[in-house]
């Protein structure tokens, strides 16, 4: 399960660092082969191939009212692999499309990642904050 938050610098090709406390885990787990998305949110989603195969056949099997969202998440999907200094390739395309610079956050959500722009990470928790806990929170305690 991952979780917690990374701050992260990408280099000048764009590869990012997966932290040390999830590379190994990934390496076992599914041999460094994760994919990358496009999220509405306005961040990217970082799945192990294997959590991620068995999400694309829950998409791909959306109906046909749901054809925007595919395109979204599966036209948008790419494939990389880990290097042996444990890097990824975030690919021009899609670090343009949420607006990545060379400083990101790696968000762990138990069975993915959530890869954002720093301010675009406080900006978004503030709005969520603002709402207020939703009613299917109403008897969960901190």
């Amino acid at each position: 399960m991952f979780q917690g938050a990374s701050a992260i610098t990408l280099d000048a090709k764009g590869r990012m660092s997966i932290p040390a406390k999830h590379r190994d885990a990934l390496a076992i787990q599914c041999e460094g082969r994760l994919t990358l998305t496009k999220h509405p949110d306005g961040c990217l989603l970082m799945y192990p191939r294997h959590v991620w195969e068995a999400k694309r056949d829950q998409i791909a099997a959306w109906p046909m009212s749901a054809r925007g969202w595919q395109r979204i998440l599966l036209g948008n999907a790419s494939d990389v692999e880990m290097d042996s200094a444990g890097r990824i390739l975030v690919a021009p395309e899609l670090r343009d499309a949420v607006g990545l610079g060379r400083e990101v956050v790696l968000s762990g959500m138990l069975t993915h990642f959530e890869i954002w722009d720093p301010a675009r990470r406080a900006e978004n928790e503030q709005q969520t904050i603002d709402v207020g806990m939703p009613d299917a929170l109403s008897d969960f305690s901190f």
